[in-house]
């Protein structure tokens, strides 16, 4: 079900924090469905967790998504057309906020690509994405199953 109180703005670094947090809270409550609790720790832990992706959420183009005045979730692409970032508050799954970020995400490119989880897979088919490989990403020695995926023939504005 949409919300129609989604306000999507550009990311601030006074944000890290609450953006920290919510990645945390999201892998931890959400994907825990589809991987280990091995798996979830080395997933937000992994290469030094958020706090050394910090300076790619300002590089890239980085959105916040709120409801309320509150960060409800976050999205970030690079300048090649990669989706890097995109998690939504485990309260607020299933409200339209990941395809609210996404349709902001990617305007501007011909093509999209990203790296889905488990989780995110069935999302970005119901956005078109189409499946080009699966993987297995490793953290901290552990593996963790993944998909590249991408989108094609984006209208670009």
């Amino acid at each position: 079900m949409a919300n129609k109180n989604i306000t999507v703005r550009k990311y601030k670094d006074s944000d890290f924090p609450c953006v920290a947090h919510l990645f945390r809270e999201t892998v931890t409550a959400v994907n825990c469905a589809h991987y280990t609790a091995e798996q979830i720790c080395a997933w937000i832990n992994g290469c030094g967790g958020l706090n050394t992706r910090r300076k790619d959420l300002s590089a890239q183009r980085t959105l916040i998504a709120e409801i309320d005045g509150v960060i409800v979730g976050f999205g970030s692409i690079d300048g090649a057309g990669c989706l890097d970032f995109l998690y939504v508050h485990k309260k607020f799954q299933h409200c339209g906020i990941a395809a609210a970020l996404c349709d902001r995400l990617e305007k501007g490119f011909s093509a999209v690509k990203t790296y889905a989880s488990i989780t995110a897979k069935p999302f970005f088919e119901g956005r078109g994405y189409t499946l080009v490989q699966e993987q297995e990403a490793e953290r901290l020695g552990v593996r963790l199953k993944n998909y590249v995926m991408q989108k094609q023939s984006i209208g670009i504005i």
